[in-house]
């Protein structure tokens, strides 16, 4: 009887795809795969370790998976990802439950590993991280109907508060070819919308081609048939150009969103961060990118409590987050990491003095979402179906306002209609309740 394998995965979507490329090689190599970690006989643990906090939770969920180990429910217990990467040494010695170790250069090498976790050999395999496969068989793990694409991996981008490139190493992007064929299949698979990740989707094809090539690469998805919705996440503000902007503009199955970390607005701020602009340079491009692209819906994440970052700085992001009026935001206390540059500055900013600033961010966001919801009353939006509350009574799915797991819903009657999951279909909206609109099918 084949032993049984599940994957507790971490983290981003892009961890989220090398988890799904895990599951693959573990199926291939004759591994049942349970969708419960906790019910299988090997439990895979695939860690974040960006964050103070992902590196909580992935401790944390590896110690309850040793608990079940401890009591006979699990065999074997594997740890890989980020965190892993990252401090390989450390897992090894602190958590004595782990069975076996591996960095993200071994992700290709899973069903080994394992089989030697098994044998109670407690392996450690870490390969060279440019190892990590870029692409490759999926074991999808988001409904059928969206997919998260990964157009590259890692980061060249060096900002001071930033782990990445140590764990991830430098930007590397995929072939076009190679995307473009992956995207037919997820659209053949059923796939209607297609999310576009990497450390940051504007650099797109700069290390292969010498510039560029986001564009060119959206021009060819739009022209796979069968997608409805192809979605940008990860855009860094300095690489959106006119012809990315034309590009979204012009063609009709790019959903008029755009994810743009700006961070902070403070050019001190940024510079120190070693990111680019001001206040008055991120005005201009989020006035630019609403004038280019009629209706967009723009994303943005902040960091409070950067190092030396003071009150009056961050007065001046409380200011900008006003005046721009982001239709989605969502905020950060900076997190002091060992081995970046941010972490040997001077000057930390209190553990309180940054909650406190990332409250007030989001205080003042709620209001201003809440404002964009009740604008939205009277209009009829497409909405992508993704389930039914029971205890509402009513569907609730997304709209081209929103991606998934990031943003919120959108709950609707349909009155002796029953829609289905994936279906698109026209809801008028009829109000806004925390954040959240609600609506009727039409």
């Amino acid at each position: 009887m084949a032993y049984s394998v599940g994957m507790v995965s971490l983290g981003c979507s892009k961890n989220q795809i090398d988890a799904e490329i895990m599951m693959a090689a573990l199926q291939k190599a004759g591994y049942e795969l349970r969708d419960d970690a906790a019910l299988a006989d090997v439990a895979i643990v695939n860690t974040c370790g960006f964050i103070e906090a992902a590196k909580k939770e992935s401790i944390e969920e590896i110690l309850e998976l040793a608990r079940l180990k401890k009591e006979g429910k699990i065999k074997a217990l594997v740890v890989t990802g980020c965190m892993a990467q990252r401090y390989r040494e450390e897992v090894m010695k602190e958590l004595p439950e782990a069975d076996a170790v591996c960095g993200i250069g071994a992700n290709n090498d899973i069903a080994a590993v394992v089989e030697q976790a098994l044998a109670g050999k407690r392996p450690q395999a870490f390969p060279e991280k440019t190892l990590l496969p870029l692409e490759g068989e999926r074991v999808r793990s988001t409904p059928s109907y969206f997919a998260y694409l990964k157009i590259a991996e890692g980061c060249s981008n060096g900002c001071a508060y930033c782990a990445i490139p140590m764990i991830r190493g430098r930007y590397r992007s995929r072939t076009m070819e190679s995307v473009v064929a992956e995207a037919e299949k997820l659209a053949a698979d059923g796939a209607r919308e297609l999310i576009l990740i990497a450390q940051d989707t504007t650099r797109y094809g700069q290390d292969l081609y010498g510039e560029w090539k986001l564009p060119e690469l959206l021009r060819r998805l739009c022209k796979i048939e069968d997608l409805r919705w192809i979605r940008l996440l990860y855009c860094y503000p300095d690489a959106i150009t006119d012809e990315l902007l034309t590009v979204m503009a012009e063609e009709e199955k790019i959903v008029k969103y755009m994810d743009l970390p700006l961070q902070h607005c403070n050019g001190n701020v940024l510079k120190n961060m070693r990111r680019p602009g001001n206040r008055d340079e991120l005005i201009a491009l989020t006035a630019k990118i609403r004038a280019m692209v009629p209706g967009i819906v723009l994303r943005t994440t902040l960091i409070t409590g950067f190092p030396g970052e003071t009150e009056a700085e961050f007065e001046e992001l409380c200011g900008f987050t006003r005046e721009v009026r982001f239709e989605r935001l969502g905020c950060f206390t900076y997190s002091q990491e060992e081995g970046t540059l941010a972490g040997e500055m001077e000057n930390q900013v209190e553990e309180e003095t940054k909650e406190h600033r990332m409250d007030v961010i989001m205080e003042q966001q709620m209001g201003i979402m809440q404002e964009w919801g009740e604008a939205q009353v009277g209009r009829e939006l497409t909405v992508l179906t993704e389930g039914f509350d029971r205890y509402a009574e009513c569907w609730f799915g997304r709209s081209a306002a929103d991606a998934p797991d990031i943003d919120g819903k959108i709950f609707f009657t349909a009155g002796a209609k029953k829609p289905a999951y994936g279906q698109f279909v026209t809801v008028r909206i009829t109000g806004c309740m925390d954040c959240d609109l609600m609506g009727e099918l039409v």
